[in-house]
This record gives C-alpha cells, structure tokens and sequence, in this order.
C-alpha cells in the first residue's frame, strides 16, 4: 500500500582561493540597499567550488549556489529532519523499495519551458551515467523509469527509506533536458555539456545563473518567471569567495557585505548591535581514529587502548575550544540526527589507567596525526590536538603529534594507514545512514583496521538499519547503532563545531542547512 510522503517524513532522520579583500569591484553591499525587496545581498564566503553544473558538483559553495539555481525533487524547509515536496510529491510503497513522484501542476523552468517527467529521467540518469562525477555514488542501486509526462518511479532492489533525503541533494536537481542537451549534454561519460552550466543555467528555481569565476565570485539574478514557492526576495545576490574569516568580518563589520558564513565563534561573540548571528551545531563531527590493525597500529588495535583514550579524556575542555554553536560529540551520530545519544561520554581517569594497564600499553610513543590546514566550522585542529596530548599524558598515554596539510595526510588516512589521527566527518546527505559508514566493515570502519568481522553484533546492526522497512524499526536500530559505537570500537567522537551565519541588520532569515550551509532562498529584507 502506498504511503503519502507526509506520512513516512518521520522515517528520514530526526535529520586557490583569490582574497578579495574588502575590494568588491563594484559588488559591494554599500552599491545597492539590501534592506529593501530588489536590492542585492553580498555573501563572503570561503569558497569550495568546481562548477556550475549540478551532475558533477559535490562540494559546499556548490550546493549553496545551485539549491538557489535549481529545484529538485523534495527539499527541506526549515530544518534537515524532513523532506517536503519541491518540484513533485511523493508515494512509496510498504517496502520502501518504489518510489512514486508526481510534478506539481505549472512548474516550468527559467525559458518558460514546463517541467517534465523526461527531465526527471534525463537529469537523475545523466548523474547515473557520469561515472567520474563526485556525486555519481547517490544514484547507486537507484533505477528511474517515466510513468507518464507527470509521473516517474524511482525504484531500488533494497529498502531505502534514506532515498527521499538523497533526491533535496542540489546534485540531483532537475535540468532543463532539452536546454542541455542541445549545449552537449548526455546521461553517460560522452557528456560534454558542463562548460555551458558553467556559463549557464538551465533550472527552474528562484535565481538564475548571471556569471560565475571559481576564483572570485558567483553573481545570481531573480527568475522573474519563477512559478514555486521560494519568491526571490533580491534581484542579485553576489556570493564572493573570502577565503580569511578575519577578512569576512571586516568586510561585514565594514558594511562592504551582507552576510558572513565562515566566522568562528569568538568572531561572532563580540558582533554587537546591528548584526544578526545565527549559531548552532553543524552535522560535521571531529573524531579521533584507533586503528585496530596491529600491522598499523601495533599497541592500538588492542579494544582496551580505544577505551583507555575514551574516558582519558576531558571533553568540556576540549568544548571551549570550539565557540558558539558547538557541542560534544555525543557519539558518530551528530545530535540533530535520528538515533544519536542523548549524552556523550564522561571523563573517568580511573577507568582509563585501568584500560590501559589491560591493553599491554608501555609507555611507547604514539603518533597523533591530523590536517593541520583544514578547520572545520572555525576549530583548528592543531589546539584540539595539543589538548588531547595533554589529557592523555595525565592518563600515562605519549602522544608525539604530527601534523601535515591536508592533501599530504588525506591518502594514509583514506587507505587505513594511520595509527591513531585526528579528522572529521560530516554527512553525504540529511540522513542518519550518512553515519553507518564507522561500522566494522564499512567505509570509514575500514580505514581503522575494523573488519565486520571484528564487531559481529555492530556489522549486524548496520545491515538492520540499512535494510529496515518502518520508520520506529529503524529509529530504534540507530540508537542501538550509536549506544554500541560509543560503548566500544575505533572511534572517539570529540566535538560537533558549529556553524556561525552572521549578517547586518537588513538581512532576515538566515537559516542553516547540512547540505547546503546558507540557504539563499530564505534570505529577504528585514521589515
């Protein structure tokens, strides 16, 4: 029996840069009243951009840029737990294994041609077919097939309920099929159509594509032909690659911006009257890495040294280093996902000695490496690092640290060839499932030496949560999930920094989106 998308929302989750520099060139928030409908809004931001072409975006800036572009099947409004219908509705079926998508009435894109179901087909089959695009992998084990001109059926040979969070991803977005196609476009390797999305777009959302430089900015004008319901509040809106959150924050103290994305928490704190500051905790998590390979790890792949780091450590220390908008990571689930711990772990000294008598630990040295070039949500790695050096000294743990740039630590990282190292993880999209990937077996479990074969119970629980059918089963097996994770294996989930959106008193609306981080669409004029 089929289901209206309304009534299974609740199974999707509780869920070389040019430093412009304050010198707009002629896009600054002073040429134009952004505190009044048709003005322009300047976004500073640092800039983590590839293209203009959805099928083959797969970075921040990107889904920032093109949510505003392009529609897609569902979305989120105001928050990441439940998806809500954009261009169609949704039905699926008891086995969350079909799909069922029906366009709205009058949708049409940006040249006045309508919304098809042939461009459903085209746009999600064309990310199918590009096998070198990042964002290949959300099509993985998805078939689409037209119903009628209205109506497409997506369909997978496993259940899926995780599948209406994957389609509001802006790599997804629906595309104006006759458009790209006559500029180069296919739905395999042989597609060449993505140096005209970069020039162009072919959309049906609220802004269109007017330029964009990869280096320095990307200029949106309002569809004026827009027939949804995210109303374009601004006739341009400029987003400028900012690489120094120092420089962002001059730029918006200075009033040569409108809005701020990157500022870390001190920066916001001491903002003052005039500015609005939007914080909270981001879905990133930082965590550190035990590899259990003892070919790699030696002494760390014994389960009494991941617990004797465990409790070793002091987490409300290693809070303040985080500012606004962050919390402890209460476990590989970030807090605003279905499933994740209501608490996270407490240090316990004693505990620790202990543990680490038992995992045959004699005081060797131990090489903490990370990314030290590569903050998240405004927390350098480095201090963190130099903390948990610090606890874990007070518990008879010799951590030596090495730090190196991200591109020099990401491949032994990547191939499970670090011992014990520092890095983070955020969501491939607003689901739960973007987390199973720590488990024994998967991906990121993988990495830290962790077989499915060392936690059976765990692996068990993931193939559960993968394969669950109703919305209280699954629910249920994420909080197993999380409980078991913190209880034992590789990883010790330390802080979930937070995301800090700060503008001037002409902007309203601010609102952050794990995908997407600024929505555009919701910015307007402050009455």
């Amino acid at each position: 029996m089929a289901r209206s998308l309304r009534h299974v929302a609740a199974a999707i989750v509780a869920v070389a840069a040019l430093a412009l520099a304050g010198c707009s060139g002629g896009n600054s928030a002073k040429n134009d009243d952004a505190g009044s409908v048709g003005g322009t809004l300047v976004v500073d931001t640092a800039f983590s951009l590839e293209t203009g072409d959805p099928g083959r975006n797969y970075v921040p800036t990107g889904n920032m840029v093109l949510h505003a572009v392009y529609d897609t099947l569902l979305t989120f409004h105001g928050d990441s737990t439940t998806p809500e219908p954009d261009l169609a509705t949704m039905e699926q079926n008891a086995d969350a294994t079909e799909f069922t998508f029906t366009l709205q009435d009058g949708r049409t894109f940006s040249d006045g041609t309508p919304v098809t179901a042939d461009d459903v087909v085209f746009s999600l089959n064309r990310v199918a077919g590009i096998t070198d695009s990042k964002a290949n992998f959300l099509m993985t084990g998805i078939t689409v097939t037209k119903v009628d001109d209205k109506t497409v059926k997506l369909s997978t040979k496993t259940p899926s309920l995780q599948l209406p969070a994957i389609v509001t991803n802006p790599s997804l977005s629906i595309l104006n099929s006759k458009l790209v196609k006559e500029n180069g476009g296919t739905a395999d390797m042989s597609d060449g159509a993505k140096s005209w999305l970069d020039a162009n777009s072919a959309g049906s959302g609220p802004y269109t594509l007017d330029s964009l430089d990869l280096t320095s900015q990307v200029v949106l004008v309002k569809n004026k032909d827009y027939d949804g319901e995210d109303k374009a509040a601004y006739d341009k809106i400029v987003v400028r690659n900012i690489s120094q959150s120092s420089t962002q924050l001059t730029n918006l103290k200075g009033g040569d911006s409108n809005i701020a994305v990157d500022l870390s928490g001190d920066q916001v704190k001491d903002l003052g009257d005039g500015f609005t500051v939007d914080s909270a905790p981001s879905a990133q998590t930082l965590f550190l890495l035990i590899n259990q390979d003892k070919a790699v790890g030696g002494v760390t792949a014994s389960p009494k040294f991941a617990e004797a780091v465990r409790y070793a450590l002091d987490y409300d220390k290693l809070l303040e280093l985080a500012g606004a908008g962050s919390v402890q990571a209460t476990g590989v689930i970030p807090p605003m996902f279905a499933g994740a711990n209501k608490e996270g772990v407490k240090q316990d000294l004693d505990r620790a000695k202990t543990a680490l008598a038992d995992s045959g630990y004699k005081g060797e040295e131990i090489k903490l490496q990370f990314p030290n070039d590569n903050p998240v949500g405004g927390v350098e790695f480095t201090p963190v690092a130099e903390r948990v050096q610090e606890q874990l000294k007070a518990a008879g743990i010799n951590a030596s640290l090495a730090p190196a740039p991200f591109a020099t630590e990401v491949e032994p990282y990547v191939g499970g060839k670090e011992a014990f190292s520092l890095w983070y993880w955020g969501p491939d999209y607003a689901d739960t499932t973007s987390f199973l990937p720590f488990g024994p077996g998967q991906k990121v479990g993988l990495r830290a030496g962790w077989p499915a074969t060392a936690d059976s119970a765990i692996a068990d629980l993931v193939t559960k949560a993968q394969n669950a059918t109703t919305v209280d089963e699954r629910n249920g097996l994420f909080g197993d999930y999380a409980k078991a994770m913190q209880e034992s294996g590789p990883f010790v989930p330390l802080i979930v920094p937070g995301i800090n959106l700060a503008s001037d008193d002409s902007v309203a609306g601010l609102q952050y989106d794990v995908t997407w981080t600024l929505d555009l669409r919701t910015a307007h004029p402050a009455k």
